[in-house]
């Protein structure tokens, strides 16, 4: 795919470009807009180097790919700005270093999220991008045949065993507020990407069950498929420097916020972008089964 309106620099072999040539403060035109997307189709991830942005800009920008979601459907957004969640990882010790792909566990997972760097440590602080549309490619047949057949049940609340280990205050009132409202989710665990028709596995760090399967059983099989999506060979690692910003496809990706930077401070912002209703490979679609995102995803419930 050729690009008429930037340079596209791709950073690893199967996922991820650097956009070259696009400051995401100006008024970019419909041409620039519908070619970043072709890229973030085809790269899985993004990333602008040494960009002008504020939260209004981010939000702007974010805006030109679909409707903008709530910054989360239960932790608070940022002052001001009820589309942008503040990561402020010098204030807190709750961090994303586990493999995710974002808010899962609701019915209508984002499209996208628009991540921008404000305060980075010296070293450290790293994110890992993981493409899991090759991961699904790279499965045996017989492995790709049965999670063809899987659903899982996606959840923001934490399993019984985890929420028990004696945890330090601050993450157990972290907790308390990103399970203030419980959602769960029945989605494939192979997904069709809605514009590329690829398809990728669709699981991460929500996936609470395999249905029809016991916890010991979906853990293993989950465990197991997992293991392809974070090979070296699907991932990208991304050094981040002040004034960066990463926009990667929700769709089509995991990613692991890497804390090994100690009480350094890390200071990153998230907008993200609605998205729809994950379809299987035989066309089913994700069932919502406890909570109710559509004021997080700003779209009405269909009746």
């Amino acid at each position: 795919m050729s690009f008429q309106n930037f340079e596209v620099q791709p950073v690893a072999g199967r996922i991820g470009a650097e956009i070259v040539g696009v400051d995401l403060s100006a008024d970019l035109s419909n041409d620039i807009i519908s070619e970043i997307r072709k890229a973030l189709v085809q790269y899985k991830v993004l990333f602008f180097r040494h960009q002008q942005l504020d939260a209004k800009g981010q939000v702007a920008f974010a805006r030109r790919f679909g409707e903008v979601t709530t910054a989360h459907p239960t932790v608070p957004s940022l002052a001001e700005h009820p589309e942008v969640l503040d990561l402020n990882y010098g204030r807190t010790v709750a961090r994303a270093n586990n493999w995710h792909t974002d808010v899962t566990f609701v019915d209508r997972p984002p499209l996208g999220s628009i991540l921008r760097a404000l305060v980075i440590p010296p070293s450290g602080g790293d994110t890992i991008w993981a493409n899991s549309v090759t991961a699904y490619q790279d499965l045996p047949p017989i492995l790709r045949n049965l999670a063809d057949q899987l659903w899982a049940v996606h959840s923001n609340a934490y399993d019984y065993v985890t929420a028990a280990v004696d945890l330090p205050e601050e993450i157990k009132a972290y907790r308390e507020i990103f399970t203030s409202t419980v959602y769960e989710t029945l989605h494939p665990v192979v997904r069709v990407h809605p514009e590329s028709g690829e398809r990728g596995l669709f699981i991460g760090g929500f996936v609470r069950q395999i249905r029809g399967l016991s916890s010991t059983e979906s853990a293993d099989i989950v465990r197991l498929l997992q293991s392809y999506v974070t090979r070296p060979e699907n991932t990208i690692r991304w050094r981040w420097q002040v004034g960066d910003v990463a926009f990667w496809d929700n769709r089509a990706t995991q990613h692991y916020a890497i804390a090994d930077y100690g009480d350094q401070s890390r200071h990153v912002q998230r907008v993200t972008i609605s998205g729809d209703i994950p379809v299987s490979i035989d066309g089913k679609h994700s069932e919502a089964i406890k909570g109710d995102s559509s004021a997080y995803n700003r779209i009405p419930v269909p009746a």
